[in-house]
């Protein structure tokens, strides 16, 4: 059995988390590979109880210090193999997203580009089926790699096990059980664009190339989210509630301008930043944080938001919704 990690105590976590709350951890531990996460579940520093497990922290909202253990997944990891129908990379949790995303399309493989720009780790995709422009990461994923904390051992679940819907997964429906410490994404043969969403629907499908997809979703998303090394914040901070196309006509009828999605089962994805901005938070907040100038939907920290402060702007933008368009919002990021 390897050797331990090394067990830190009272550890600042305001490096940890995007949104860059201030909060410590009581004890913390660094993981550099799975058989190191093994060694430390079946020692007494495990504690006994659940871990926060801690990747890019860009989904995440620390509501205060955390007690007990914090465990920071840095597993490395990236090998690509071509396969006759699909290209088949092995990635390490601890790898940083949106340059699995880069260094894949320039192999030359094609697939990924729709999520290039979204922070966060390889380990964190999978918890809230990350998904932007027309395509979520459950349609690229063959396996995920865990750690269950159940059975204190590790294995394999095929995509089908994993539960994937809407921004969520067994990962996230099961919080303290599973650590994911790799993925193996698929990448189809032959390579098709996704270019439902709006701002692609203008491109050539026969002549549109990966990067070219890429270049432009980077684009759009620049100009929309703000960048959390440059203004913390924690992405999307809530789903794009889903709603009876009843409840849509209505809305449309004091609202023509409600912007929202057809779904498949036949109701309509409302798009939770347009009605966030119709309430008027759009650029407001409380204390110092707020709901971004640009996108109404992404909560920002101006400089020294408190975890008090966040926690009464979501409960104020969530109540201006309900009362205004009798639509409830749901929170996107985890909150610890």
């Amino acid at each position: 059995m390897p050797d331990l990690p090394a067990i830190q105590h009272d550890v600042p976590l305001g490096g940890l988390n995007t949104l860059g709350l201030a909060a410590r951890a009581e004890r913390f531990a660094t993981i550099q590979s799975p058989e190191e996460l093994v060694a430390l579940w079946h020692s007494k520093e495990w504690g006994g109880g659940p871990a926060l497990v801690l990747g890019g922290g860009s989904n995440l909202v620390l509501t205060g210090d955390v007690s007990g253990l914090v465990v920071h997944i840095a597993i490395r990891k990236f090998d690509i193999r071509d396969t006759e129908d699909a290209v088949l990379i092995a990635c390490g949790a601890g790898e940083n997203w949106d340059a699995v995303v880069k260094t894949t399309l320039e192999s030359g493989h094609g697939g990924l580009e729709n999520l290039i720009s979204i922070p966060g780790s390889v380990g964190a995709a999978p918890v809230q089926n990350i998904g932007a422009y027309g395509l979520e990461i459950a349609e690229r994923l063959a396996e995920v790699a865990v750690f269950d904390c159940e059975r204190g051992s590790l294995h394999s679940m095929q995509n089908a096990a994993c539960g994937f819907s809407y921004r969520n997964s067994v990962f996230r429906r099961s919080p303290g059980r599973y650590v994911i410490v790799g993925v193996e994404l698929r990448l189809p043969r032959p390579w098709r664009p996704v270019l439902t969403y709006g701002e692609l629907t203008s491109l050539d499908e026969k002549t549109v190339t990966p990067k070219e997809i890429a270049s432009r979703v980077a684009k759009i998303r620049s100009a929309k989210l703000p960048d959390p090394a440059v203004l913390p914040n924690a992405g999307s901070f809530f789903k794009n509630p889903v709603v009876p196309a009843a409840q849509l006509l209505e809305i449309r009828k004091a609202y023509p301008g409600a912007v929202a999605y057809p779904e498949a089962a036949g109701g309509a994805k409302l798009a939770a930043g347009w009605l966030i901005e119709a309430c008027g938070w759009k650029g407001r907040g409380i204390g110092d944080a707020s709901m971004h100038d640009q996108q109404a939907l992404v909560m920002v920290n101006r400089g020294r938001a408190t975890a008090s402060d966040v926690m009464a702007l979501a409960a104020a933008v969530e109540a201006s919704v309900w009362q205004r368009f009798g639509v409830r919002l749901e929170r996107e990021p985890v909150m610890v």
